[in-house]
């Protein structure tokens, strides 16, 4: 049997998450949400009383880090459910540090890579089609202008009961923007074979059914 692997990368809050797994769950394929792992190792770090700017330390941590992803969503690290916690204000503020250092994604990339090996998948994050999957089927970016990036978290947020103000989502997409992209290692870039998709003015259904359209006519052309 052959598997099918599907890249969606693109900037923070651009929506990628709840496209991807929507359109997993229509193919039936397995999602990974390779954010999450990031976030959870944020999360561990800080718990642990660190720094996540500092690289040493966060790097320290890695033989003793364990993550899970669930199918039904939850994000487990070290026998801890970390599934909402991981999506709070402090740790989105510190997440794009953890996910620049080499040794901490080198660490998460096999784990992401043995992930896809056994079951067609369909994974978002930075450097998946550039990187992680560089042989994905196929590759998406996935983009939103940062203005609209920043009300969609923000509503986000609101839902969660996390408060913060729209300008402060905002300033802290367009920092994180700024280290995804320019981290030395693996930073977030289109691949030169990936479609871009630009979600600005699409809805949740709207953009999943565009990403289903490339997909069909991916599959259907090979």
């Amino acid at each position: 049997m052959k598997y099918i692997t599907i890249a969606i990368d693109g900037p923070a809050a651009a929506g990628k998450s709840t496209v991807a797994k929507k359109v997993a769950q229509v193919l039936g394929y397995t999602y990974i949400d390779t954010g999450a792992m990031y976030r959870a190792f944020t999360y561990y770090v800080i718990k642990k009383g660190l720094d996540p700017k500092d690289e040493e330390a966060s790097n320290s941590l890695i033989p003793e880090v364990d993550i899970k992803l669930i199918n039904d969503g939850r994000v487990i690290c070290n026998d801890e459910d970390v599934t909402q916690i991981i999506r709070e204000t402090y740790i989105s503020q510190n997440v794009s540090y953890i996910a620049s250092y080499k040794k901490i994604r080198l660490a998460l990339v096999d784990l992401q890579r043995k992930m896809a090996k056994n079951d067609s998948v369909v994974m978002d994050g930075r450097d998946i089609g550039t990187y992680v999957l560089p042989n994905a089927n196929i590759k998406i970016f996935q983009i939103a202008d940062v203005r609209t990036r920043a009300v969609r978290r923000y509503e986000e947020n609101l839902e969660k009961n996390i408060i913060t103000t729209l300008g402060e989502v905002e300033d802290d997409l367009r920092k994180r923007d700024y280290i995804d992209s320019h981290r030395d290692f693996a930073p977030l870039k289109p691949a030169v074979d990936s479609i871009l998709l630009d979600t600005s003015f699409l809805s949740i259904d709207e953009a999943v059914e565009a990403v289903l359209n490339i997909v069909r006519r991916k599959l259907g052309e090979n």
